[in-house]
């Protein structure tokens, strides 16, 4: 690895100051605020005010700091808890917490708890999704290092067998309040790709700064997580360096590289690794967002990265930073699966599949390569959002097959953000979660105690129209185990699919007036969703709004997806796929359709 001169007196300065912290810390500079744990209880509950300045909270054995984080500790209200884990500091008899910045006579001092009870003061939120994952406690928005391990692996890129594994999500996470800060790695694994189970923090803040945005890799049964850490410079801004860690049991722990950071860069917003092991040049590839580009490079080993090239110049949308990539092949033996089962019709996309619901290949090729990327904001109704490239990647450059200036956008809603694959999928599945929010008012939606969900899972697939080769995007199969019984009104729960003739209209509502209305127009070839009187949209005044999406040809079928706080709408086909938040302030409970029927599914969660 070679850095600069200069980037490596920025990262020397960094760590200076860092080191300058991790200094024996005097009582007297907080002696009003010093707190001494109890010697049992491995949970101290710290009490939050959203509405309160940031203090700090630090974590003192035997003198020497261990932990700094930025807290909204109580001032004049309690509004929850967050869980400060002492579980690391074995010996509680030696631990002070020290609180800075906060006045002694705040109520937070007088409402502290310390105990063993994980589910202390959970709040019963009424927008918490059923059936989403969400974090218990605190701030969620990318997920990061999403990766499936299968009973067994083998081979030196870990392909995984049967899908009777373990899908593993982490995700920039903040335990310490649900607005963005302090960022961690937490950690959720499922089987079901529906039900997840809560797995802690997997990577936490250090010398190099806070956990940003990345990827693993399953190399030969093991566990290689590859990060952005990122830290304030006592100049301004912040400084992004790429730094890897490495797991042996199956990503609950890792141990940080001691040679870390193994890429460094002077470019601002240099971060967001996505490393994959590449069959056809035997070796490594990573991509990589440094401000409106994408950055390629390759390696024998994880550590040692050579540049290859640039994307993204004058190609798609730049109205904000680029951020979290991906770059994968889809198979043509995996373009345009059907995973609806309600396909007792046929279509011109339906007809062009053989009898296993697959394509045939695309301009004659067996694989193209779809480069995935996230961009803020930029997106085709503001914000956040996802935007795509088709073409071919040779291990060293990757060409765009369409013309500079087509936009292709993965999802057409409002929330749809950050949206990045599972590596290792079994079946040669391209699976994607996303983030169902938008930076535009992601920390002011009316939740509290938690913060932001992911997407259902969606399966990836192409599909061409007029010429172009566009990503098809469907719910991943794993929907169709949790779909129950028929019911005859909607849920807070539920999913709705709608066969639908030339021109329909489906209007969801509960009994205080508030609606979703979506509209499918064949002649226009689009599909829209209003929700601009959904419910509670006075946080923002970016939240109300109608969002439209091309079809790409006629619409036979729509999927809906409602969960309490969110609609994900999609064309059975794949070729359109729509995703909005909505906070009604009781459950949509009516549904009108004019031009198509409804059949409504319970969905067990």
């Amino acid at each position: 690895m070679k850095m600069t001169k200069r980037c490596i007196m920025t990262l020397a300065a960094v760590l200076t100051l860092t080191m300058a912290n991790a200094q024996t810390v005097t009582p007297q500079a907080c002696e009003q605020s010093i707190v001494t744990p109890k010697a049992t209880g491995r949970y101290l509950w710290l009490p939050i005010q959203e509405s309160a300045p940031e203090g700090k909270v630090q974590v003192i054995l035997n003198g020497m700091l261990q932990m700094e984080q930025n807290v909204r500790m109580a001032r004049e209200q309690v509004d929850y808890y967050v869980a400060l884990d002492l579980q690391p500091y074995q010996n509680l008899n030696a631990l002070r917490v020290c609180v800075q910045n906060v006045p002694t006579g705040s109520v937070c001092f007088k409402k502290l708890a310390q105990n063993d009870d994980a589910d202390f003061e959970l709040i019963e939120e009424k927008f918490r999704p059923l059936y989403h994952h969400t974090p218990k406690r605190g701030w969620m928005n990318d997920p990061n290092g999403m990766f499936y391990m299968p009973s067994s692996s083998a081979g030196n890129d870990g392909q995984a067998g049967a899908c009777d594994g373990v899908w593993n999500l982490y995700y920039q996470y903040n335990p310490y309040g649900s607005m963005w800060g302090n960022m961690h790695w937490g950690h959720s694994t499922s089987t079901d790709l529906v039900h997840w189970k809560d797995e802690g923090v997997a990577l936490t803040p250090d010398v190099w700064g806070t956990m940003f945005s990345g990827s693993c890799v399953v190399d030969k049964g093991n566990i290689v997580a590859m990060y952005t850490a990122s830290r304030p410079t006592p100049f301004g801004g912040d400084v992004q360096a790429q730094c890897i860690a490495f797991s042996n049991d199956g990503g609950k722990t890792f141990a940080k590289y001691e040679g870390n950071p193994v890429l460094t860069a002077e470019d601002k917003d240099f971060r967001d690794p996505r490393p994959f092991w590449n069959e056809d040049i035997k070796a490594w590839n990573l991509i990589l967002a440094v401000g409106q580009e994408m950055r390629i490079y390759s390696s024998p080993d994880l550590k040692q990265w050579k540049y290859e090239s640039s994307f993204g110049k004058e190609y798609g949308n730049h109205g904000g930073v680029w951020e979290c990539p991906d770059l994968f092949p889809i198979e043509h033996s995996t373009l345009n699966i059907d995973h609806s089962l309600q396909a007792k019709r046929t279509s011109s996309s339906a007809a062009a599949r053989n009898n296993n619901g697959q394509s045939s290949m695309v301009n004659g090729q067996s694989k193209k390569w779809v480069l995935i990327c996230n961009i803020n904001p930029g997106g085709p109704f503001g914000g956040s959002a996802t935007q795509y490239f088709v073409g071919q990647f040779d291990g060293h450059k990757f060409t765009c097959e369409s013309k500079p200036e087509v936009t292709k956008w993965l999802d057409y809603g409002k929330d749809h953000y950050a949206t990045v694959s599972f590596y290792n999928a079994p079946d040669n599945r391209r699976t994607v979660l996303a983030w169902m929010s938008n930076w535009q008012y992601a920390n002011q939606v009316p939740t509290m105690q938690f913060r932001s969900a992911n997407s259902i899972a969606r399966d990836l697939g192409l599909f061409e129209y007029k010429g172009e080769t566009y990503v098809s995007v469907v719910p991943s199969k794993e929907m169709l185990a949790v779909r129950g019984a028929k019911m005859k009104q909607p849920t807070e729960a539920c999913e709705i699919v709608i066969d639908v003739k030339k021109q329909a209209e489906i209007v969801l509502s509960n009994d205080k007036g508030e609606q979703v209305v979506m509209k499918y127009d064949a002649a226009k070839q689009t599909f829209s969703m209003d929700r601009t009187k959904s419910g509670d949209v006075s946080f923002s005044g970016d939240f109300p709004c109608v969002t439209e999406a091309p079809t790409y040809g006629s619409v036979k079928q729509l999927r809906l997806f409602i969960d309490r706080c969110s609609i994900e709408a999609f064309d059975a086909d794949g070729k359109m796929a729509m995703t909005n938040l909505v906070f009604p302030t009781e459950p949509y409970n009516n549904i009108k359709v004019k031009g198509g029927k409804a059949t409504i599914y319970e969905i067990k969660h």
